[in-house]
């Protein structure tokens, strides 16, 4: 619901900020005093677009801003979620309307697109006179009220499914037909890529332990001078280290048989007498498989150069050669097998376009039944609305997908389809008796379509989940009894929503939960408009002005007094 309106310097309201109730709040005021642009300033907040010239004299910018109590909207909280902004109970929107053409719009205090402001508006106000946004005059809206009236959540949500299924299937079938002309041109390549690649077969790591044997091969002359050079200085030369060691081991076990404080030392000896001798052992060992041989070097650096090229032609490391290697060989045996996999594809989307095809049936049905219980009840209550022996009727179209490729089955025939199933539902009204029903879409007079959408309102009341509806002119050709007829479906409809509505009736304005008037008053030499609410007194004098005009009189305020008590 709507919790409250500020309005700064558009066009003659200089500031007004006023906030609004549950149930029905009534709007009356003099012509011309300043009603429309209350409407004017409200559509903003739906997402209309705006001109600099709504901007008061003198002022640089135009601010219309609404805080609605949104807990527990569902909708609005997805939709918010899915533009990153904050998901508050308390849901204020702001449009900046500057002389300098920079026009602003606010979420939450977060800038956003107008078309998200347009997009949020459709999901909290339905506002019907002589605007734009008017959702009942959009056809594609009306297979909703129908599902709203018939309950067909469940049904919806089994076909959207579906739906969605079917999509994706399709996607995915498309996708691989365009994959398969190109699969065939990279056909003769991924196969000569996979030879090439196959025909080396570097293994894991292969780069990495080449590299380190051609260093070894490569320095093997050093490597055996240097190593034969170590075991002669340890093992085989003159005074080498061996015999070295070994004269002090000599040496040592005659201190030690002298003085016993020695004999750890010569077991230190004898350790590292054994250490030069495993040290010689392993030296001898190593130069012995030293073997220099040209050949074996010249293979393994061909063996890394086609182990580098794969590199270089695949991806840089071999992990991006084996990854390469892995996709183009799911790819080339997709070629190999491309009609089974079609036929495979083909077969999973046609069982889903008989699923979805059942499923908009079922639907379909549902739809069909029910719009003769609307039909029934839409005449009966514009009839209290005072249009004579109108008719309504609810049509249905489905139309055959002969030439497309996109479809569902039902029945074996094939339908164009969306994501609300295959019927076209179209509102067809005539409101004066005689005339041909005519789509609801050209219906001329606003007045009539508030009432056929007042109409529509009261029997759908329940399901519609729309919070706040604004009715603009739906007094219009109306008086007396009929009015007080229009006046009681209004405020029975409160009961289910928030509902402003702009009325010179008094038979309409005496139903009021909330009583509001626009007045046109001079303030410093210039004529500005303010919005106020009424206390039960001026409620009352309001109605009686109503009534019998701006004299009052002890018999208007009577009458006046004794309207409001019949509407409670």
């Amino acid at each position: 619901m709507l919790k409250s309106l500020e309005i700064k310097d558009y066009a003659l309201i200089d500031h007004t900020q006023i906030e609004f109730e549950k149930g029905l709040n009534i709007i009356t005021g003099e012509t011309g005093a300043g009603k429309s642009i209350l409407i004017d300033a409200m559509s903003l907040l739906l997402g209309e677009r705006a001109s600099t010239e709504v901007v008061r004299k003198g002022a640089q910018k135009s601010v219309v801003e609404g805080i609605f109590d949104v807990e527990g909207n569902k909708k609005v909280k997805i939709l918010l979620d899915e533009n990153d902004i904050e998901f508050l109970p308390e849901l204020i929107i702001r449009r900046e309307i500057s002389l300098k053409g920079t026009n602003r719009c606010f979420i939450n205090d977060s800038p956003v697109s107008l078309n998200l402001i347009k997009e949020l508006g459709d999901l909290l106000v339905d506002l019907h006179g002589q605007h734009e946004h008017q959702s009942l005059l959009k056809t594609e809206t009306h297979v909703d009220f129908v599902d709203d009236f018939a309950g067909n959540e469940k049904l919806l949500n089994e076909y959207l499914n579906l739906y969605q299924q079917l999509r994706k299937s399709k996607t995915e079938l498309n996708e691989l037909r365009n994959r398969e002309a190109f699969l065939k041109e990279k056909k003769e390549i991924y196969e000569f890529q996979i030879k090439e690649i196959d025909s080396i077969n570097p293994a894991p790591g292969e780069d990495e332990s080449l590299i380190e044997e051609l260093y070894v091969l490569e320095n093997a002359e050093k490597i055996l001078l240097l190593s034969d050079e170590i075991y002669n200085l340890l093992y085989e030369s003159d005074n080498s280290v061996n015999d070295l060691l070994g004269e002090v081991k000599h040496k040592l076990s005659q201190l030690s048989s002298i003085d016993k404080s020695l004999l750890e030392a010569e077991g230190e000896c004898d350790s590292a007498l054994t250490i030069i001798k495993e040290l010689s052992s392993t030296l001898r060992t190593y130069k012995s498989k030293i073997d220099i041989d040209p050949k074996q070097v010249e293979e393994k650096r061909e063996r890394l150069a086609s182990i580098n090229m794969l590199k270089k032609k695949y991806g840089g490391t071999l992990q991006k050669v084996f990854e390469y290697r892995e996709k183009i060989g799911n790819e080339f045996n997709l070629a190999e097998n491309f009609s089974e996999e079609i036929s495979r594809y083909e077969k999973q989307l046609k069982e889903i376009q008989k699923q979805a095809g059942e499923s908009a049936q079922r639907l379909s049905d549902v739809r069909k039944k029910s719009s003769k219980k609307i039909e029934s009840e839409v005449k009966k209550v514009l009839s209290s609305l005072g249009i004579n022996q109108p008719e309504f009727e609810v049509r249905f179209t489905a139309n055959i997908a002969d030439n497309s490729d996109d479809f569902i089955l039902i029945n074996s025939k094939k339908y164009s389809y969306n994501e609300k199933g295959v019927d076209e539902v179209k509102f067809y009204i005539s409101t004066n008796p005689g005339e041909d029903l005519k789509p609801l879409a050209k219906v001329a007079s606003g007045g009539e379509v508030s009432r056929i959408m007042l109409s529509l309102k009261t029997i759908l009341a329940k399901n519609d989940r729309l919070p706040l509806l604004i009715f603009d002119e739906i007094d219009t050709g109306v008086s007396g009894r009929i009015a007080q007829k229009v006046g009681q479906a209004l405020r029975d409809l409160a009961e289910y929503h928030q509902i402003i509505s702009i009325t010179h009736l008094p038979q309409i304005a005496a139903m009021a939960h909330s009583h509001y008037v626009v007045e046109k008053i001079q303030e410093d030499g210039r004529v500005v408009s303010h919005l106020r609410k009424l206390n039960e007194e001026e409620h009352i004098s309001e109605v009686a002005k109503l009534l019998s005009g701006e004299k009052l009189t002890e018999a208007s305020i009577q009458s006046a007094i004794q309207l409001i008590k019949s509407s409670k």
